[in-house]
């Protein structure tokens, strides 16, 4: 009976599958220590300035937040040189996706796609019913000549993942440039840049220029990564103010909340933590690419906080590893069933990491 009440496109619809809590782990497998490597969040945390600010705020949180975001959207328009009618906040960048699927696809509509990509974009065409074109990667890396072949007369956007979740890989300036020439003006191009504070290629490519010159293009980014915020969900998107104005028609009124406003401002000031975490993370996936390479284990070169290996059985690997106390993210839902995706962590983690792998997969080094 119930079925019948459920929009068609719900009824088969997946939900994302987020990585398992700590203290689920604790409970379920009755442990005292457990490290979470399965979500890529930033093991340091937020910024101090973040966390004093919103120490400062929690007397003001019984009134509604500014729906808006208006100092939010000022600081982050001066530092993008763009103007707040340009952004949008969102509960995360995972709010954002969802909302450009609701605002802009009809499902005589199609998205264009790359296999192994985050699988929100796949998600917000099948939640509004429309077409999902998935185009091959190269490399472990978005191939943006397969992606331009895949549109057609009934594409309506175009998602692209840079640096890729779960891959690590990028797409460079060159690469993008070339595929920006000739792209229909009706079709809506969304550069996914979520980890791009970790990345230090010179030949990453420069997509804000393209809002400015009016493009038709939308340029997600987080709060949630290198800032340390993943708790209180917040992300933004920046685009041509025609594509904001109608996304803010469907925004929810108080999507993103004071605290999580507030401290985002307060680390938007703090580079000197921003620094910090980039420092970590190139020091640490250095001894995990060395330790990898030592066990003869094959990995994905990354560019990120995260790092694809190859190990088998993915899902076995991941169990396993769980009863040791290591949570990693198994990759079967990518179409990656032999691989597991690790985050970056302390020294001390990923030194239990390594260990637990070797266990596991009964290698030494």
């Amino acid at each position: 009976m119930i079925e019948k009440l459920v929009r068609k496109n719900v009824l088969d619809f997946q939900p994302y599958i987020p990585g398992k809590p700590i203290e689920q782990v604790k409970r379920e497998l009755g442990l005292a220590r457990v490290d979470k490597l399965a979500s890529n969040e930033n093991p340091l945390g937020p910024s101090p300035r973040a966390v004093k600010a919103m120490r400062k705020f929690l007397n003001q949180v019984n009134l509604y937040p500014d729906g808006s975001g208006f100092y939010l959207k000022k600081l982050l328009a001066r530092r993008l040189r763009l103007r707040p009618e340009n952004i949008i906040l969102g509960s995360g960048t995972d709010e954002i996706i969802e909302i450009i699927g609701k605002t802009f696809l009809e499902p005589t509509d199609e998205i264009v796609v790359s296999e192994h990509a985050f699988i929100r974009y796949k998600m917000a065409g099948e939640l509004m019913g429309c077409g999902v074109r998935e185009a091959p990667m190269r490399n472990f890396t978005h191939d943006l000549e397969a992606m331009r072949k895949a549109i057609n007369r009934r594409t309506k956007i175009v998602f692209i993942a840079n640096p890729n979740n779960p891959t690590g890989t990028y797409v460079t300036e060159e690469a993008v440039e070339r595929f920006m020439n000739g792209m229909p003006e009706e079709v809506i191009v969304v550069f996914d840049e979520a980890y791009k504070e970790y990345v230090t290629r010179k030949d990453y490519p420069k997509t804000l220029p393209y809002v400015r010159h009016g493009r038709t293009i939308i340029v997600l980014r987080t709060f949630s990564k290198i800032y340390g915020l993943a708790g209180l969900r917040i992300g933004y998107g920046v685009g041509k103010s025609e594509l904001i104005e109608f996304m803010e028609r469907i925004r929810p009124p108080f999507n993103t909340n004071s605290l999580a406003q507030v401290a985002a401002l307060a680390s938007l000031s703090d580079k000197s933590h921003v620094r910090k975490s980039r420092n970590l993370v190139d020091k640490e996936k250095s001894y995990l690419e060395e330790s990898l390479e030592k066990l003869a284990i094959e990995f994905v070169p990354s560019v990120t906080n995260h790092i694809l290996l190859k190990v088998g059985n993915g899902r076995n690997v991941f169990e396993k590893l769980l009863r040791r106390g290591i949570i990693v993210r198994p990759m079967e839902e990518y179409d990656f069933p032999e691989y597991i995706r690790v985050t970056i962590g302390f020294p001390q983690q990923n030194r239990r990491f390594i260990n637990a792998l070797k266990e596991v997969l009964n290698r030494r080094s």
